[in-house]
Protein backbone atom coordinates (compact mmCIF):
# COMPACT_ATOMS: atom_id res chain seq x y z
CA UNK A 1 0.00 0.00 0.00
CA UNK A 2 1.14 3.68 -0.68
CA UNK A 3 2.49 5.86 1.63
CA UNK A 4 0.30 8.13 3.04
CA UNK A 5 0.31 12.08 1.99
CA UNK A 6 1.43 14.29 4.76
CA UNK A 7 0.29 17.35 4.77
CA UNK A 8 0.94 20.84 6.56
CA UNK A 9 -0.95 24.05 6.35
CA UNK A 10 -0.67 27.56 7.93
CA UNK A 11 -4.25 28.30 7.48
CA UNK A 12 -6.45 26.86 10.08
CA UNK A 13 -9.61 26.35 8.04
CA UNK A 14 -12.13 23.83 8.84
CA UNK A 15 -12.85 23.53 5.15
CA UNK A 16 -9.18 22.75 4.34
CA UNK A 17 -8.10 20.32 7.59
CA UNK A 18 -11.76 18.16 7.30
CA UNK A 19 -10.78 17.41 3.93
CA UNK A 20 -7.12 16.67 4.48
CA UNK A 21 -8.63 14.18 6.96
CA UNK A 22 -11.28 12.98 4.90
CA UNK A 23 -8.47 11.36 2.64
CA UNK A 24 -6.71 9.66 5.96
CA UNK A 25 -3.60 12.26 5.03
CA UNK A 26 -1.08 12.57 8.00
CA UNK A 27 -0.87 15.94 9.86
CA UNK A 28 3.11 17.05 10.43
CA UNK A 29 5.04 20.20 11.44
CA UNK A 30 6.43 22.12 8.29
CA UNK A 31 9.81 21.11 9.82
CA UNK A 32 9.25 17.41 8.96
CA UNK A 33 8.98 15.72 5.45
CA UNK A 34 6.01 17.21 4.07
CA UNK A 35 4.24 16.79 0.88
CA UNK A 36 1.31 18.99 0.64
CA UNK A 37 1.31 22.64 2.02
CA UNK A 38 -1.63 24.91 1.61
CA UNK A 39 0.37 27.83 2.48
CA UNK A 40 -0.19 31.70 2.87
CA UNK A 41 0.90 33.78 0.32
CA UNK A 42 3.46 35.46 3.00
CA UNK A 43 4.73 31.40 3.69
CA UNK A 44 4.88 30.94 -0.32
CA UNK A 45 7.12 34.04 -0.47
CA UNK A 46 9.93 32.46 2.04
CA UNK A 47 9.63 29.06 0.56
CA UNK A 48 11.10 30.58 -2.81
CA UNK A 49 12.95 33.06 -1.33
CA UNK A 50 16.34 33.67 -3.01
CA UNK A 51 17.69 33.97 0.64
CA UNK A 52 16.67 30.35 1.55
CA UNK A 53 17.16 28.85 -1.39
CA UNK A 54 14.51 25.86 -0.41
CA UNK A 55 14.71 23.33 -2.92
CA UNK A 56 11.26 21.30 -3.17
CA UNK A 57 11.85 17.36 -3.49
CA UNK A 58 9.20 15.93 -6.21
CA UNK A 59 6.98 14.64 -4.48
CA UNK A 60 6.25 18.08 -2.53
CA UNK A 61 3.64 20.57 -3.82
CA UNK A 62 1.97 23.82 -3.04
CA UNK A 63 -1.13 25.71 -3.39
CA UNK A 64 0.99 28.73 -5.48
CA UNK A 65 3.46 29.69 -7.76
CA UNK A 66 6.08 31.83 -6.86
CA UNK A 67 5.27 35.00 -8.28
CA UNK A 68 1.41 34.65 -8.10
CA UNK A 69 1.79 38.16 -7.63
CA UNK A 70 1.91 38.94 -11.14
CA UNK A 71 -1.76 38.41 -11.68
CA UNK A 72 -3.06 38.89 -8.26
CA UNK A 73 -1.29 42.18 -6.99
CA UNK A 74 -3.82 45.05 -8.91
CA UNK A 75 -0.90 47.16 -10.35
CA UNK A 76 0.52 44.29 -11.44
CA UNK A 77 -1.92 42.51 -13.21
CA UNK A 78 -2.65 45.88 -15.14
CA UNK A 79 0.46 46.20 -16.31
CA UNK A 80 0.70 42.38 -17.80
CA UNK A 81 -2.49 43.08 -19.45
CA UNK A 82 -1.36 46.42 -21.13
CA UNK A 83 1.96 44.77 -22.45
CA UNK A 84 -0.40 42.07 -23.35
CA UNK A 85 -2.49 44.17 -25.72
CA UNK A 86 0.72 45.97 -26.88
CA UNK A 87 2.49 42.60 -27.95
CA UNK A 88 -0.50 40.79 -29.46
CA UNK A 89 -0.84 44.96 -31.40
CA UNK A 90 2.58 44.00 -32.78
CA UNK A 91 1.70 40.67 -33.73
CA UNK A 92 -1.26 42.14 -36.01
CA UNK A 93 -3.57 39.84 -33.98
CA UNK A 94 -7.00 40.33 -34.97
CA UNK A 95 -7.91 40.49 -31.37
CA UNK A 96 -5.73 43.59 -30.63
CA UNK A 97 -7.98 45.45 -33.22
CA UNK A 98 -9.24 49.13 -31.78
CA UNK A 99 -11.98 51.66 -33.00
CA UNK A 100 -11.78 54.89 -34.37
CA UNK A 101 -11.13 56.45 -30.85
CA UNK A 102 -8.35 54.18 -30.38
CA UNK A 103 -10.00 51.75 -27.73
CA UNK A 104 -9.74 48.21 -27.61
CA UNK A 105 -12.56 46.26 -28.97
CA UNK A 106 -12.24 42.88 -27.75
CA UNK A 107 -9.59 43.59 -24.89
CA UNK A 108 -11.17 46.51 -22.97
CA UNK A 109 -12.41 44.52 -19.84
CA UNK A 110 -10.16 46.35 -17.26
CA UNK A 111 -10.85 50.04 -16.03
CA UNK A 112 -8.73 52.43 -16.96
CA UNK A 113 -6.51 52.58 -14.57
CA UNK A 114 -3.31 54.28 -13.29
CA UNK A 115 -0.74 53.41 -10.66
CA UNK A 116 0.12 56.27 -7.71
CA UNK A 117 2.07 58.36 -7.57
CA UNK A 118 4.46 57.28 -11.09
CA UNK A 119 1.29 58.05 -13.16
CA UNK A 120 -0.01 60.74 -11.57
CA UNK A 121 0.09 63.48 -14.69
CA UNK A 122 -1.42 60.68 -16.67
CA UNK A 123 -4.00 60.17 -14.57
CA UNK A 124 -4.38 64.09 -14.22
CA UNK A 125 -5.10 64.00 -18.10
CA UNK A 126 -7.38 61.81 -18.26
CA UNK A 127 -9.76 63.40 -15.58
CA UNK A 128 -9.74 66.79 -16.97
CA UNK A 129 -11.05 64.86 -20.19
CA UNK A 130 -14.10 64.04 -18.25
CA UNK A 131 -14.22 65.85 -14.64
CA UNK A 132 -17.90 64.65 -14.15
CA UNK A 133 -16.69 61.22 -13.56
CA UNK A 134 -15.35 59.04 -10.22
CA UNK A 135 -12.41 57.12 -9.44
CA UNK A 136 -11.81 54.79 -6.62
CA UNK A 137 -8.28 54.18 -5.09
CA UNK A 138 -7.18 50.87 -3.81
CA UNK A 139 -3.79 49.72 -2.30
CA UNK A 140 -2.21 46.85 -4.61
CA UNK A 141 -1.44 45.05 -1.69
CA UNK A 142 -4.40 44.74 0.28
CA UNK A 143 -7.27 42.64 0.49
CA UNK A 144 -11.27 42.48 1.81
CA UNK A 145 -11.38 46.18 1.13
CA UNK A 146 -9.19 47.57 2.94
CA UNK A 147 -8.04 51.06 2.54
CA UNK A 148 -10.54 51.82 -0.82
CA UNK A 149 -12.22 54.64 -1.12
CA UNK A 150 -13.66 56.37 -3.70
CA UNK A 151 -12.80 60.12 -5.51
CA UNK A 152 -14.44 62.63 -7.42
CA UNK A 153 -12.17 65.46 -7.33
CA UNK A 154 -8.69 65.91 -8.04
CA UNK A 155 -7.95 68.03 -4.95
CA UNK A 156 -8.65 64.63 -3.01
CA UNK A 157 -5.71 62.80 -4.75
CA UNK A 158 -3.66 65.74 -3.48
CA UNK A 159 -4.60 65.49 -0.15
CA UNK A 160 -4.54 61.95 -0.06
CA UNK A 161 -0.85 62.41 -1.51
CA UNK A 162 -0.37 65.00 1.19
CA UNK A 163 -1.60 62.64 3.73
CA UNK A 164 0.75 59.64 3.09
CA UNK A 165 3.84 62.34 2.87
CA UNK A 166 3.05 63.49 6.11
CA UNK A 167 2.08 60.21 7.59
CA UNK A 168 5.11 59.06 9.62
CA UNK A 169 4.43 55.24 9.64
CA UNK A 170 4.05 55.29 5.63
CA UNK A 171 7.34 53.48 4.38
CA UNK A 172 8.10 54.53 1.13
CA UNK A 173 7.05 51.33 -0.56
CA UNK A 174 3.53 51.81 0.92
CA UNK A 175 3.39 54.97 -0.88
CA UNK A 176 4.00 53.61 -4.17
CA UNK A 177 1.56 50.83 -4.60
CA UNK A 178 -2.02 52.60 -4.78
CA UNK A 179 -4.16 52.38 -7.97
CA UNK A 180 -6.31 54.10 -9.11
CA UNK A 181 -9.18 53.16 -11.29
CA UNK A 182 -12.05 54.92 -13.37
CA UNK A 183 -15.36 53.57 -10.88
CA UNK A 184 -17.90 51.10 -12.90
CA UNK A 185 -21.26 54.55 -11.71
CA UNK A 186 -23.55 51.88 -14.13
CA UNK A 187 -23.41 48.62 -12.32
CA UNK A 188 -26.42 45.98 -13.51
CA UNK A 189 -28.23 46.34 -10.50
CA UNK A 190 -30.98 43.72 -8.98
CA UNK A 191 -33.14 44.58 -6.29
CA UNK A 192 -31.69 48.06 -6.80
CA UNK A 193 -28.36 46.87 -5.21
CA UNK A 194 -24.78 46.65 -6.45
CA UNK A 195 -22.86 42.99 -6.83
CA UNK A 196 -19.92 41.47 -8.08
CA UNK A 197 -19.34 37.80 -9.61
CA UNK A 198 -16.53 35.62 -7.39
CA UNK A 199 -15.50 33.13 -9.59
CA UNK A 200 -12.37 30.33 -9.15
CA UNK A 201 -10.33 29.47 -11.31
CA UNK A 202 -7.77 26.40 -11.03
CA UNK A 203 -4.48 26.68 -12.82
CA UNK A 204 -2.71 23.34 -12.75
CA UNK A 205 -0.07 24.49 -15.12
CA UNK A 206 0.86 28.09 -17.04
CA UNK A 207 3.17 26.54 -19.71
CA UNK A 208 1.41 25.14 -21.46
CA UNK A 209 -2.20 26.66 -20.27
CA UNK A 210 -4.33 24.19 -18.33
CA UNK A 211 -7.14 25.95 -16.72
CA UNK A 212 -10.72 25.18 -14.97
CA UNK A 213 -13.33 27.45 -14.31
CA UNK A 214 -15.70 26.51 -10.37
CA UNK A 215 -19.17 25.82 -11.47
CA UNK A 216 -20.54 27.33 -7.93
CA UNK A 217 -19.29 30.51 -7.60
CA UNK A 218 -21.45 33.25 -6.33
CA UNK A 219 -23.01 37.06 -6.54
CA UNK A 220 -22.01 39.49 -3.48
CA UNK A 221 -24.62 42.22 -2.79
CA UNK A 222 -24.13 45.43 -0.98
CA UNK A 223 -26.41 45.81 1.85
CA UNK A 224 -27.77 49.36 0.61
CA UNK A 225 -28.95 50.57 -2.31
CA UNK A 226 -26.56 51.65 -4.92
CA UNK A 227 -26.45 55.37 -5.85
CA UNK A 228 -24.26 57.26 -8.21
CA UNK A 229 -24.93 60.40 -6.01
CA UNK A 230 -22.14 62.22 -5.00
CA UNK A 231 -23.43 62.55 -1.82
CA UNK A 232 -22.69 59.05 -1.02
CA UNK A 233 -19.17 58.29 -2.41
CA UNK A 234 -17.89 57.73 1.26
CA UNK A 235 -21.03 55.14 2.10
CA UNK A 236 -18.84 51.89 1.22
CA UNK A 237 -22.11 49.74 1.89
CA UNK A 238 -23.33 50.78 -1.35
CA UNK A 239 -20.23 50.78 -3.32
CA UNK A 240 -18.13 48.01 -1.93
CA UNK A 241 -19.44 43.96 -1.76
CA UNK A 242 -16.87 43.05 0.24
CA UNK A 243 -18.00 40.65 2.67
CA UNK A 244 -15.71 42.02 5.68
CA UNK A 245 -16.98 45.27 4.77
CA UNK A 246 -21.39 44.40 4.23
CA UNK A 247 -21.44 41.99 7.94
CA UNK A 248 -21.16 45.18 9.67
CA UNK A 249 -23.91 46.75 7.50
CA UNK A 250 -27.70 47.15 9.49
CA UNK A 251 -29.53 45.10 6.58
CA UNK A 252 -26.71 42.57 6.31
CA UNK A 253 -28.51 38.97 6.45
CA UNK A 254 -26.77 36.43 8.53
CA UNK A 255 -28.86 33.58 6.94
CA UNK A 256 -28.17 34.21 3.22
CA UNK A 257 -24.83 36.59 3.55
CA UNK A 258 -26.20 39.18 0.92
CA UNK A 259 -25.09 36.10 -1.75
CA UNK A 260 -26.16 34.36 -4.70
CA UNK A 261 -25.34 31.29 -6.52
CA UNK A 262 -24.20 32.16 -10.09
CA UNK A 263 -27.09 29.76 -11.22
CA UNK A 264 -29.41 31.66 -9.57
CA UNK A 265 -28.19 34.86 -11.14
CA UNK A 266 -27.74 32.79 -14.47
CA UNK A 267 -31.38 31.99 -14.38
CA UNK A 268 -32.52 35.62 -13.36
CA UNK A 269 -31.21 37.13 -16.47
CA UNK A 270 -32.37 34.02 -18.48
CA UNK A 271 -35.64 35.07 -17.53
CA UNK A 272 -35.29 39.10 -17.48
CA UNK A 273 -32.83 39.37 -20.87
CA UNK A 274 -33.21 35.91 -22.59
CA UNK A 275 -31.00 33.15 -22.95
CA UNK A 276 -29.29 34.28 -25.74
CA UNK A 277 -28.06 37.18 -24.02
CA UNK A 278 -27.14 35.02 -21.14
CA UNK A 279 -25.28 32.63 -22.41
CA UNK A 280 -23.28 35.05 -24.55
CA UNK A 281 -22.34 37.49 -21.04
CA UNK A 282 -20.89 34.46 -19.63
CA UNK A 283 -19.11 33.27 -22.77
CA UNK A 284 -17.55 36.84 -22.69
CA UNK A 285 -16.58 36.33 -18.43
CA UNK A 286 -15.10 32.72 -19.69
CA UNK A 287 -12.84 34.83 -22.72
CA UNK A 288 -11.51 37.45 -20.33
CA UNK A 289 -10.67 35.02 -17.83
CA UNK A 290 -8.59 32.70 -20.01
CA UNK A 291 -7.27 36.40 -21.65
CA UNK A 292 -5.96 37.01 -18.06
CA UNK A 293 -4.28 33.97 -17.88
CA UNK A 294 -2.64 34.55 -21.16
CA UNK A 295 -1.50 37.93 -19.94
CA UNK A 296 0.84 36.78 -17.14
CA UNK A 297 1.46 33.55 -18.45
CA UNK A 298 4.52 33.98 -20.10
CA UNK A 299 5.81 36.21 -17.04
CA UNK A 300 4.64 33.39 -14.75
CA UNK A 301 7.53 31.29 -12.84
CA UNK A 302 5.62 27.87 -13.93
CA UNK A 303 7.24 25.59 -10.96
CA UNK A 304 6.06 21.99 -11.54
CA UNK A 305 5.52 21.95 -7.42
CA UNK A 306 2.64 24.58 -7.74
CA UNK A 307 -1.17 25.25 -8.58
CA UNK A 308 -3.53 28.09 -7.99
CA UNK A 309 -6.92 28.35 -7.05
CA UNK A 310 -7.55 31.87 -7.85
CA UNK A 311 -11.04 34.32 -6.63
CA UNK A 312 -11.95 36.31 -9.77
CA UNK A 313 -14.20 39.31 -8.96
CA UNK A 314 -16.02 40.31 -11.91
CA UNK A 315 -18.92 43.29 -12.39
CA UNK A 316 -21.30 43.34 -15.39
CA UNK A 317 -22.70 46.73 -16.16
CA UNK A 318 -25.87 47.44 -17.13
CA UNK A 319 -25.28 47.09 -20.92
CA UNK A 320 -24.40 43.49 -19.50
CA UNK A 321 -20.83 43.94 -20.24
CA UNK A 322 -18.34 42.13 -18.06
CA UNK A 323 -15.69 43.75 -16.48
CA UNK A 324 -12.57 42.09 -14.52
CA UNK A 325 -11.69 44.06 -11.04
CA UNK A 326 -9.25 41.93 -9.42
CA UNK A 327 -8.35 38.47 -8.98
CA UNK A 328 -7.34 36.99 -5.59
CA UNK A 329 -4.58 34.42 -4.72
CA UNK A 330 -6.15 33.53 -1.15
CA UNK A 331 -9.91 33.77 -1.78
CA UNK A 332 -11.62 33.87 1.58
CA UNK A 333 -12.15 30.22 3.17
CA UNK A 334 -14.05 31.54 5.99
CA UNK A 335 -17.53 30.53 5.63
CA UNK A 336 -19.86 33.29 6.49
CA UNK A 337 -23.06 30.88 5.96
CA UNK A 338 -24.16 27.04 6.17
CA UNK A 339 -24.25 27.30 2.30
CA UNK A 340 -20.98 28.94 2.42
CA UNK A 341 -19.35 26.33 4.15
CA UNK A 342 -20.99 23.61 1.49
CA UNK A 343 -19.44 25.45 -1.19
CA UNK A 344 -15.73 26.06 -0.30
CA UNK A 345 -15.69 22.61 1.53
CA UNK A 346 -16.36 21.05 -2.05
CA UNK A 347 -14.18 24.02 -3.43
CA UNK A 348 -11.47 22.09 -1.72
CA UNK A 349 -12.49 18.74 -2.18
CA UNK A 350 -12.44 19.50 -6.15
CA UNK A 351 -9.32 21.04 -6.38
CA UNK A 352 -7.59 18.52 -4.27
CA UNK A 353 -8.79 15.83 -6.80
CA UNK A 354 -7.30 17.51 -9.43
CA UNK A 355 -3.98 18.78 -7.65
CA UNK A 356 -3.30 15.04 -5.98
CA UNK A 357 -4.21 12.29 -8.43
CA UNK A 358 -5.74 9.60 -6.14
CA UNK A 359 -5.42 11.25 -2.83
CA UNK A 360 -1.33 9.63 -3.44
CA UNK A 361 1.85 10.76 -3.21
CA UNK A 362 2.79 13.84 -5.44
CA UNK A 363 4.86 13.10 -8.42
CA UNK A 364 5.61 16.32 -9.98
CA UNK A 365 6.67 14.61 -13.37
CA UNK A 366 2.62 13.28 -14.20
CA UNK A 367 1.27 15.10 -16.96
CA UNK A 368 -1.33 17.39 -14.32
CA UNK A 369 -3.92 16.08 -16.67
CA UNK A 370 -6.62 14.70 -14.56
CA UNK A 371 -9.41 12.31 -16.35
CA UNK A 372 -12.91 13.92 -16.59
CA UNK A 373 -14.40 11.73 -13.79
CA UNK A 374 -12.53 13.55 -11.32
CA UNK A 375 -13.31 17.23 -11.66
CA UNK A 376 -16.42 17.65 -10.01
CA UNK A 377 -17.85 20.85 -10.04
CA UNK A 378 -14.83 22.24 -12.24
CA UNK A 379 -15.09 22.00 -16.12
CA UNK A 380 -12.21 22.55 -18.13
CA UNK A 381 -11.73 26.35 -19.20
CA UNK A 382 -9.10 26.16 -21.31
CA UNK A 383 -5.97 23.36 -22.67
CA UNK A 384 -3.14 25.10 -24.80
CA UNK A 385 -2.28 21.78 -26.07
CA UNK A 386 -5.69 20.66 -27.07
CA UNK A 387 -6.16 24.36 -28.26
CA UNK A 388 -2.99 24.64 -30.53
CA UNK A 389 -3.79 20.36 -31.41
CA UNK A 390 -6.92 21.75 -32.80
CA UNK A 391 -6.02 24.86 -34.40
CA UNK A 392 -8.22 26.76 -32.22
CA UNK A 393 -5.36 29.33 -31.42
CA UNK A 394 -6.10 30.75 -35.36
CA UNK A 395 -9.97 31.02 -34.74
CA UNK A 396 -10.03 32.34 -31.36
CA UNK A 397 -11.41 35.50 -32.71
CA UNK A 398 -13.84 33.98 -34.81
CA UNK A 399 -15.32 32.26 -31.79
CA UNK A 400 -14.83 35.35 -29.60
CA UNK A 401 -18.46 36.21 -27.61
CA UNK A 402 -19.90 38.43 -29.55
CA UNK A 403 -17.93 38.97 -32.67
CA UNK A 404 -20.33 39.43 -34.95
CA UNK A 405 -20.83 42.75 -36.95
CA UNK A 406 -21.85 45.83 -34.62
CA UNK A 407 -21.37 46.79 -31.17
CA UNK A 408 -23.02 43.24 -29.91
CA UNK A 409 -24.20 41.25 -32.80
CA UNK A 410 -26.16 38.56 -31.94
CA UNK A 411 -25.92 35.42 -32.84
CA UNK A 412 -27.62 31.79 -32.97
CA UNK A 413 -27.55 29.53 -30.29
CA UNK A 414 -25.95 27.14 -31.93
CA UNK A 415 -23.13 29.14 -32.73
CA UNK A 416 -23.14 30.46 -28.94
CA UNK A 417 -22.31 26.31 -28.62
CA UNK A 418 -19.26 26.26 -31.23
CA UNK A 419 -17.61 29.08 -28.82
CA UNK A 420 -16.81 26.62 -26.46
CA UNK A 421 -15.64 24.08 -28.22
CA UNK A 422 -13.61 26.04 -30.45
CA UNK A 423 -11.49 28.28 -27.93
CA UNK A 424 -11.30 25.72 -25.33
Amino acid sequence: MAGKVKWVTDIEKSVLINNFEKRGWVQVTENEDWNFYWMSVQTIRNVFSVETGYRLSDDQIVNHFPNHYELTRKDLMVKNIRRYRKELEKEGSPLAEKDENGKYLYLDFVPVTYMLPADYNLFVEEFRKSPSSTWIMKPCGKAQGRGIFLINKLSQVKKWSRDSKTSSFMTQSTKEAYVISLYINNPLLIGGRKFDLRLYVLVSTYRPLRCYMYKLGFCRFCTVKYTPSTSELDNMFVHLTNVAIQKHGEDYNHIHGGKWTVSNLRLYLESTRGREVTTRLFDEIHWIIVQSLKAVAPVMNNDKHCFECYGYDIIIDDKLKPWLIEVNASPSLTSSTANDRILKYNLINDTLNIAVPNGEIPDCKWNKSPPKEVLGNYEILYDEELAQGDGAERGELRSRPGQTPGPRGSRSRDSSRSVLTTWK
